[in-house]
């Protein structure tokens, strides 16, 4: 038995560092992609472009990185339930952030070049992401930090917050892979190494999104 619990903690922790590793090879991807390959960028500059780099920047290493690591934290660190339910809300609250000032840059270029708003799936699914994932911040708050709901109340809907949860986050992924589709037609890459750059940060992206969710669907079995 003892083996057995040792063998499926290996698992958690396996399962939880190989999501952590993904999250790195993405944030380095996302770095080289806008740095190396694009034009850099800036949230005011005569290149609009540099403008929309803030974009994907904030959503991917912003808003998943940080809504997908909050969603793991549980299994991620040893610390006491007051610590992780802190760290799980700060850490959305940085994502809700990132997030929010991600579309606002989206926006400011738009306007800038005189773009439609908000004429594309990419787009839609985005905001709807964005609106329900501060709505699932706001409720979680109310019902397990401050004020707090009744002991059974918090058991009761506890399941239902994190299904809500990884729905959202599952929306979350699919913005930012019909994002990367987009603006892989928009600049009409074929082959070379921008089409392999921006290739791989989907795909790693999505194992980013089937690993979190992996980890939640794990339980943890507690000594």
């Amino acid at each position: 038995m003892a083996r057995d619990q040792s063998s499926y903690h290996m698992t958690i922790l396996l399962a939880t560092i190989f999501t952590h590793l993904l999250g790195v090879s993405i944030t380095l991807l996302v770095l080289y992609w806008l740095l190396n390959l694009r034009e850099g960028f800036a949230f005011t500059s005569d290149v609009k472009f540099k403008i929309f780099n803030l974009h994907p920047l904030l959503m991917i290493l912003g808003f998943i990185m940080f809504s997908g690591e909050a969603i793991i934290i549980y299994k991620a660190i040893p610390a006491t339930r007051r610590v992780l339910k802190l760290t799980h809300l700060i850490f959305h609250l940085i994502a809700l952030g990132t997030g929010i000032l991600g579309v606002y840059v989206v926006f400011k270029f738009h306007n800038e070049l005189d773009i439609p708003h908000m004429y594309t799936l990419h787009s839609w699914i985005g905001l709807s992401t964005i609106c329900l994932f501060g709505l699932q911040l706001l409720l979680g708050f109310v019902t397990f930090l401050f004020p707090g709901a009744e002991t059974a109340t918090r058991a009761r809907l506890a399941p239902w917050h994190v299904l809500f949860g990884l729905v959202i986050f599952a929306m979350a992924i699919v913005t930012a892979e019909t994002g990367i589709t987009e603006k892989f037609v928009f600049l009409k890459l074929k082959q070379g190494q921008e089409a392999l750059v921006v290739n791989f940060i989907g795909l790693l992206i999505l194992l980013f999104g089937i690993f979190v969710g992996l980890v939640v669907a794990l339980p943890l079995r507690r000594k």
